[in-house]
């Protein structure tokens, strides 16, 4: 198996230097980048299997290049800065950024932080059942279908991953409102009926010839897949 290869983006060449030897030291293959305007084209070009991203670029900064990635890849970005304010923290990890690392660090600290991501992935790969065609990442609130990820709302995704805990079972309504919802909520058992729809369509976009979310009259839903 070739080794996996992280794309550095960094403009101290000393930091840069010291995070590729200590990769390099770890398996991994290496390159990198020390101006944000080129890192889109370059992954584009020849995509890495990780990002290690810091925030503060010439040319584009940190969080433009991870908003922009998201409209077409979800590869795995570890953001690296100086800048410990909560609000920079937390807007990292919103715009799609795995993990976030905080300078003065230790190298040794972020090869573990590389290997638990791919790690966590190996397991998705191995885990992603044949039979249904998705995977669910628990973590991230994320499913596959096919291959390609799903854009659900927090519900959407907490419906279908209960569906997919067990295929071919009829779901009542009422038990899935019960998994869905506190106790203390009034939610009507339509709700289910409208996140059922959107459900279709979004896996109607992937897979057009299939109806995997069944009605069953006068008693609630469930899954099937060939």
């Amino acid at each position: 198996m070739p080794a996996k290869e992280i794309l550095i983006v960094e403009d101290e060449p000393k930091i840069a230097q010291l995070l590729s030897d200590y990769l390099q030291a770890a398996s991994f293959q290496t390159r990198w980048l020390d101006h944000g305007d080129r890192v889109i084209d370059s992954i584009q070009h020849a995509t890495p299997d990780l990002l290690l991203l810091d925030l503060m670029l010439p040319g584009k900064d940190g969080l433009t290049i991870c908003q922009e990635l998201r409209r077409f890849s979800d590869l795995p970005v570890i953001m690296v800065t100086a800048r410990v304010e909560e609000i920079d923290r937390l807007l990292g990890l919103e715009l799609g950024a795995d993990d976030y690392i905080c300078k003065p660090f230790s190298p040794r600290e972020v090869v573990a932080r590389v290997k638990v991501i791919f790690r966590r992935l190996d397991c998705l790969i191995n885990q992603a059942s044949p039979k249904t065609g998705f995977t669910v990442d628990e973590e991230r609130m994320q499913i596959r279908c096919a291959g390609q990820p799903l854009d659900l709302t927090p519900n959407e995704y907490r419906l279908l991953a209960i569906l997919l805990k067990r295929p071919g079972r009829v779901y009542s309504r009422d038990a899935l409102l019960d998994q869905l919802y506190d106790t203390d909520h009034d939610v009507s058992d339509r709700s289910i009926d409208s996140h059922i729809k959107n459900l279709r369509k979004k896996l109607a976009a992937i897979k057009p010839d299939q109806t995997l979310i069944h009605s069953i009259y006068g008693v609630g839903y469930k899954l099937e897949v060939e």
